[in-house]
């Protein structure tokens, strides 16, 4: 298996949806090559906040329809396999049937050789963007479902044999910690607590080497203050990673047009 297919198997382990014999390639998959644990972290985290920032909504009818028509595709066990019954069962004693035990058939329809596996879960999946595009406008399973790069290239730096970092702690109360490392050639910038800018304006990146900045591209924090950033470029041993406030698309000549913000020394 390679890397590639480890990862769409990772999704799929995500949202629960794998068959027997797809969780028992991705364990072992998994159990041989460890170093591909970044994809399981980053399809779970990915999966948590999709569930987790998006306020549910009512789908229209046809949205129902489509998913039960899907649902109805799928291979269905059939009657033969079904536990037998005894017809002098007193159905009126035993009670209402609980919703587990619809829950149970359900799962067990999923058996090795239903061709659930990959195009099961990828069916899913494409069900629930569908029911997200309603708010959100036409994506693709990859935009949902692909860490983004910054994360990616953090979770790169880290596995990497000779990662560093170093962290400051600003006046007003932002955090930020520098990652970087010369095998990947990558540098990151992790922030929390940034001040909310006002509309037209955007951070910078920097490397300031010695008395020189060089711009290391724009970002903006979340909500709640929080960041994750590349610098574009490549850094230098003892560089300073600063941030500046510029105005949206950066700064229009090239050098920082205010003081930092925020200044990591990796030196």
């Amino acid at each position: 298996m390679n890397e590639r297919d480890f990862a769409d198997l990772a999704v799929g382990h995500a949202l629960n949806a794998l068959s027997e014999a797809d969780e028992r390639a991705y364990q072992e998959a998994l159990a041989g090559n460890p170093h591909w644990d970044h994809h399981v972290r980053g399809a779970v985290d990915t999966v948590a906040a999709i569930s987790s920032t998006v306020d549910p909504v009512e789908p229209p009818p046809s949205v129902r329809a489509s998913l039960f028509a899907r649902i109805s595709d799928l291979p269905q066990e059939s009657a033969a396999s079904s536990p037998p019954t005894r017809d002098d069962e007193d159905f009126a004693a035993a009670g209402p049937i609980p919703v587990e035990r619809e829950r149970e058939v359900v799962s067990a329809r999923r058996s090795a050789g239903s061709g659930w596996g990959m195009r099961g879960w990828f069916a899913l999946a494409a069900s629930f963007a569908a029911v997200l595009v309603l708010g959100f406008g036409a994506v693709t399973i990859s935009q949902f479902f692909a860490p983004p790069a910054a994360v990616v290239a953090l979770q790169q730096i880290e596995d990497a044999p000779d990662a560093q970092s170093a962290s400051a702690t600003m006046p007003d109360g932002t955090v930020a910690t520098a990652h970087w490392s010369p095998s990947t050639g990558q540098s990151v910038l992790v922030a929390d607590g940034m001040p909310s800018l006002a509309e037209g304006k955007t951070y910078e990146l920097w490397f300031v080497r010695g008395e020189t900045p060089i711009a290391a591209g724009i970002f903006q924090p979340d909500s709640d203050g929080n960041a994750t950033a590349v610098l574009q470029g490549e850094m230098h041993a003892g560089d300073v990673i600063a941030v500046t406030i510029e105005p949206a698309g950066g700064s229009p000549d090239g050098t920082p047009s205010s003081d930092p913000v925020v200044a990591v020394a990796t030196a």
